[in-house]
């Protein structure tokens, strides 16, 4: 059994996860619908909010070490599956997603360019552009 990766920024992992599962299709698709009916719990699909089931499964999900070097750009996009799945009606206005933390940079040394939801955090930047890797707004 690998090692999961041990993410420290649980939105960090998301773009990843988004990535990994719906843009290369390593990782079995997550369906909100289906995982409520499997696990027996209603959410309001109308919620601009996280439903906690779906953001727990996120959580606990582990990604394998050996999946990291797959990650070469990470594009986080308001309509992203990812987040519909978590948030059904996230209209991306505020920072449910937003990255706050970089330090999970380290598990990923092909990772070239990424595509930030906008936060005005230009920190953010400077840090992934000083790691060499293009990094813009959305």
């Amino acid at each position: 059994m690998s090692q999961p990766i041990p993410f420290t920024d649980t939105n960090f992992k998301l773009a990843v996860v988004q990535e990994l599962m719906y843009n290369q299709d390593l990782l079995p698709e997550f369906d909100l619908r289906e995982y409520a009916a499997q696990q027996g719990f209603t959410y309001d699909a109308g919620s601009v909010e996280a439903v906690p089931e779906a953001l727990a499964y996120f959580e606990a999900l582990e990604v394998p070490v050996e999946l990291a070097d797959k990650i070469t750009e990470i594009e986080m996009d308001g309509g992203n599956e990812i987040y519909l799945e978590i948030a059904p009606n996230w209209d991306g206005e505020d920072g449910l997603f937003d990255v706050d933390e970089f330090a999970d940079l380290r598990h990923f040394p092909n990772l070239k360019s990424m595509t930030l939801l906008y936060t005005g955090n230009e920190e953010a930047l400077e840090t992934l552009r000083a790691r060499g890797i293009e990094a813009d707004w959305l």
